[in-house]
């Protein structure tokens, strides 16, 4: 990969804004553009992409401020991740989950715990993984004196090999009882197997996991309080967080896919010989296309912020939360999930309407922006987002809080 040196960054004065933080995602989207549609078709392991996530200071985009970080919020983060899934879909995926992972001791921890983490991530620019796929119900946790002991397998643990750190989830043997702990990612017993291999986001290192009796202190164990665990509503604002990374990836994708797709109209697409046209872009129907796609992105694009908007008032005041408000976010983001994925499937696969023919060749790997918003999009049915919207509308219904909702 073509990245830029550590030197290219730490020479240049630290983003201050959100806009600031904004542009220096598009300045590491520029790198990875450069060879994007290569290093999709080559599938090795991101250790240089990461590196330059690092490198240009957005790991720590959420980290506080006294400890190296950039005490940026939400709304920051899911621009960011949009920029950068304009190059790269796996890498805007990888920097999506991770300010998540970043995020779960907040989510679910003490405030001991998680000022501690976000202190230690940011001091160390940590890179976040997770194995914490819902639907696998076979990682059984046990204790051993002062220590929890995680065994099972996960089907999916993005990040993987590229983290420094990953989030585990399991349920204590016997019960009901979910516990998240945030362990080396080259703890004894932690095996990532290198088992990726779907059409799109080949990047993303989300093979499955073995936990071979992977250890911890229970003073890990996110949120307990001698070993009990103290709930709270905000606990479940994991789900339209997270949903709401997704939209991101997705418009990012969109987005990225209308930009290459355009630069190829301009340079190389030929005009109809029967159209009268000596351009491409003089043709009414591309001019037209062009004209629509590009209205539902700006569209969803508007709608997704004024959602991160109204999720970041909740954020700011964690103890607030109530299960009305939880409720009613989590319905705008599902609105939100399903027109993002509905339009960045059509300008996904509608590009080729207007860039031609030859704009099929691997060589130009357009392709890799359908294959990728595909597989992902995949990742929960969109219809039961709808489904949860149309039961606000009719029956003033929340959401149950699920894995999913």
């Amino acid at each position: 990969m073509s990245t830029a040196t550590p030197t290219d960054w730490t020479t240049r004065p630290a983003p201050r804004t959100a806009a600031d933080w904004i542009a220096r995602a598009a300045e590491v989207a520029a790198v990875l553009a450069t060879d994007a549609a290569e290093r999709d078709r080559a599938g090795a392991t991101p250790y240089a992409e990461v590196r330059l996530l690092k490198d240009s200071g957005l790991v720590t985009l959420l980290g506080p401020v006294e400890h190296g970080g950039a005490g940026q919020d939400w709304r920051t983060a899911y621009r960011v991740v949009r920029e950068v899934a304009k190059a790269d879909g796996s890498i805007g995926q990888l920097l999506g989950y991770h300010y998540l992972w970043n995020w779960a001791a907040r989510l679910v921890g003490t405030r001991e715990q998680w000022q501690h983490v976000e202190a230690e991530a940011a001091r160390n620019r940590w890179f976040f993984g997770g194995a914490v796929n819902p639907r696998d119900k076979d990682v059984v946790v046990t204790e051993d004196g002062d220590e929890l002991v995680f065994t099972g397998r996960k089907s999916f643990s993005t990040g993987s090999r590229v983290s420094d750190v990953t989030v585990l989830e399991g349920v204590f043997e016997g019960t009901d009882r979910h516990v998240f702990a945030i362990v080396p990612s080259d703890s004894a017993g932690l095996t990532f197997h290198d088992d990726w291999d779907n059409i799109g986001q080949r990047l993303t290192e989300s093979g499955s996991v073995t936990l071979d009796g992977v250890r911890t202190p229970w003073s890990s164990a996110a949120g307990y309080v001698d070993k009990r665990f103290q709930p709270r509503v905000y606990n479940t604002l994991n789900v339209p967080t997270i949903q709401l990374v997704f939209v991101n990836l997705y418009l990012g994708i969109a987005g990225g896919a209308l930009e290459t797709a355009a630069a190829y109209t301009r340079t190389k697409s030929r005009s109809w010989l029967h159209g009268g046209h000596e351009r491409a872009v003089d043709e009414p129907y591309v001019i037209d296309t062009y004209g629509d796609l590009t209205s539902k992105l700006w569209a969803v694009e508007a709608l997704a912020d004024a959602v991160a908007a109204e999720g970041q008032r909740l954020h700011d005041d964690p103890d607030a939360v109530t299960e009305q408000a939880r409720g009613d976010f989590e319905v705008r983001v599902a609105a939100a999930k399903a027109r993002a994925t509905d339009v960045a499937l059509e300008i996904t696969h509608r590009i080729f309407e207007v860039t031609g023919a030859r704009s099929t060749a691997s060589a130009e790997g357009l392709d890799r922006f359908w294959r990728n918003v595909r597989t992902h999009t995949l990742h929960d049915p969109v219809a039961y987002k709808r489904r949860e919207v149309g039961r606000w509308v009719l029956e003033g219904e929340l959401p149950e809080p699920t894995w999913y909702s």
